[in-house]
């Protein structure tokens, strides 16, 4: 069952959400960074550097280079597949449930407090 707005609505919350996460967080995720995120912790893994590649039609590199920033900020770990040395496992953290979490809350609170 979903919950239907219209188009002003969603970008007007999608805005409220994204305004607050740039004021009160230390560092704000890019939209690939977030996808990548909510792609871990949403969909049921395994997740591979070369799954979430394609999954996100970007590059390998591009995704190294979030799994950086999202690792730096423990949100997300890495580690090697020992089955296949070639694939690189990534996994949940704590500190990304907590920020989720979060997030979760932010965008349930923000959306009602919106005149709908």
């Amino acid at each position: 069952m979903g919950v239907e707005i219209r188009a002003g609505q969603a970008l007007k919350l999608m805005h409220e959400v994204n305004l607050a996460l740039v004021r009160d967080s230390d560092q704000d995720l890019s939209a690939r960074q977030l996808t990548i995120l909510l792609t871990v912790y949403l969909e049921p893994p395994p997740h591979t550097v070369r799954g979430l590649a394609a999954k996100l039609n970007v590059t390998k590199p591009a995704i190294t280079r979030a799994l950086d920033t999202l690792g730096g900020m423990r949100l997300l770990s890495r580690k090697r597949d020992e089955a296949d040395r070639r694939n690189v496992i990534i996994t949940r953290t704590v500190d990304g449930s907590l920020y989720l979490e979060r997030l979760g809350d932010l965008v349930a609170e923000k959306a009602a407090s919106l005149p709908w």
